[in-house]
């Protein structure tokens, strides 16, 4: 399962969204490049497709949250929205804007659509930055999709068919023989990219993340912005945390002799 995208510091920190602690600002370049300044060699950002197919960097499929804009994305032309400002001040960043400015910078890009794979494929294509990037989405089928389309060249992580394969192999491992030796779904990526808990499940476990390493998969949980839960799930094992407080995470990271020295 080896991929040069794992080959970067570990355990991988991210800085979600961006630095946009204390402005909001999720998602800009000017975020992008905080996070980088303050040392994060990892992000994560969100794409969609416009209307006339350029990958722009946004969480929600809608402007009205975080920007001045209004409508769908996949609604409006690229051009449309140049005007739209995020927290008011920051535009709307293009994907190839962001994967050029930052050439040194390990991006998972969690891809919103299925218009999505297909605009952000010829972004890595063209700027060759297959091996910085892991895509990233909820749906099996764009993944499937792209990596279809992009063979080896192409990480991913594990989408909600394969997390719950995961998931479910975890709970029979735990099983006594014969039960432990049922079939469960299969899991398709390099890494398994998870929510602590979905509701009242606990979804990443000291059961799960054994599972997954036996497996040769690592084990990134989103979004843990608590110094305990990084603690606690750093001593678990885990191998890396995305988070919308990378202030913290470095903290507890420097605490633990674990921050990389250069993490570019």
């Amino acid at each position: 399962m080896g991929h040069p995208y794992l080959d970067g510091p570990y355990p991988r920190a991210y800085a979600h969204r961006g630095w946009h602690t204390g402005s909001g600002a999720e998602n800009t370049m000017a975020g992008f490049v905080r996070a980088v300044e303050e040392g994060f060699g990892y992000l994560e950002f969100d794409v969609h497709a416009t209307a006339d197919s350029v990958a722009v960097v946004h969480h929600d499929a809608v402007l009205g949250r975080t920007t001045d804009g209004a409508g769908r994305i996949a609604a409006l032309r690229a051009a449309e929205l140049a005007d739209v400002r995020v927290g008011g001040t920051e535009p709307v960043p293009l994907l190839a804007d962001v994967l050029a400015a930052l050439p040194g910078t390990r991006c998972t890009i969690e891809m919103k659509s299925a218009a999505a794979v297909d605009v952000t494929l010829p972004v890595l294509e063209r700027l060759d930055a297959w091996d910085r990037v892991c895509l990233g989405a909820y749906d099996e089928r764009w993944l499937q999709r792209a990596r279809r389309a992009a063979g080896p060249r192409l990480c991913t992580s594990m989408g909600m068919t394969s997390a719950l394969g995961l998931r479910s192999r975890a709970w029979l491992d735990a099983l006594p023989a014969p039960a432990s030796r049922l079939p469960a779904l299969p899991f398709a990526g390099q890494l398994a990219q998870l929510p602590r808990r979905f509701g009242p499940l606990t979804v990443v476990d000291a059961r799960l993340v054994a599972t997954a390493h036996a497996a040769g998969r690592e084990v990134h949980v989103w979004t843990v912005d608590d110094p305990a839960e990084m603690v606690a799930l750093l001593d678990m094992g885990v191998d890396g945390l995305l988070s919308d407080r990378p202030d913290l995470l470095r903290d507890v990271l420097r605490e633990r002799g674990a921050w990389p020295s250069e993490s570019r």
